[in-house]
């Protein structure tokens, strides 16, 4: 993603801007530019997305996005000469697997090295994956039935713990019955009780595992 700047702005506000039809953004645009102490010009790629209603100043300055009164706009600066849509969605894609990275660095600790030694080390980066994609794999047992691919929302390792694994609870006996009684304020108990009663249910078919949900996940 590109600085934002007021020569950029200037730029981006003046540039021959086309309907977008084949990303989310509603106008598109394309030029070279040289920011200031770039060696040489480069192309930007720019989507903009028209404004439903005014923000004040203070909400435009904490926007992520290069953001006016009129417009929200995206600016992608890149040595490739594919298609705008296919730049968006490239980006995108890689947006998305940076963020992924960012979370196994923080919240599962990849980045943090146990040891000086390389294989220690290669043992601990499989942990830490091994932990991140059964986190994954917890968060598609306890979705809604039915729902699609492009439904499901990423729950980072950091909420699913307070919400699956850290959670108060009192485990009881009585009259040769074992129980577990949550917090009043728990407020996951329903769908921590859907997830367990699941996991309990996985069982071996005669060629693989047979699954616990009636609806198969669709794309």
């Amino acid at each position: 993603m590109a600085r934002k700047t007021s020569r950029l702005l200037e730029r981006l506000q003046t540039a021959d801007w086309k309907p977008s039809p084949k990303t989310d953004a509603d106008e598109q645009c394309e030029f070279r530019y040289q920011p200031e102490g770039w060696a040489q010009a480069y192309r930007f790629v720019a989507l903009r997305y028209k404004n439903k209603e005014e923000k004040n100043p203070q909400e435009r300055e904490q926007y992520q996005l290069f953001d006016t009164p009129q417009y929200t706009y995206r600016v992608f600066v890149t040595d490739m000469e594919r298609a705008i849509d296919l730049l968006v969605w490239f980006y995108n894609q890689r947006a998305g697997a940076e963020n992924l990275i960012k979370e196994a660095n923080n919240d599962a600790g990849l980045a943090a090295h146990p040891s000086g030694r390389w294989a220690t080390n290669c043992v601990h980066f499989q942990l830490v994956m091994l932990a991140y994609n059964l986190n994954c794999w917890l968060l598609l047992f306890q979705r809604e039935e039915g729902v699609a691919v492009d439904e499901l929302e990423h729950t980072r390792l950091t909420t699913a713990r307070l919400r699956f694994l850290f959670v108060a609870a009192k485990i009881w006996k009585h009259s040769g019955r074992v129980g577990i009684s949550y917090s009043d304020q728990y407020a996951e108990r329903g769908l921590f009780q859907r997830l367990m009663k699941r996991l309990r249910e996985i069982a071996t078919g005669p060629a693989a595992f047979l699954p616990v949900l009636a609806t198969p996940l669709s794309g």
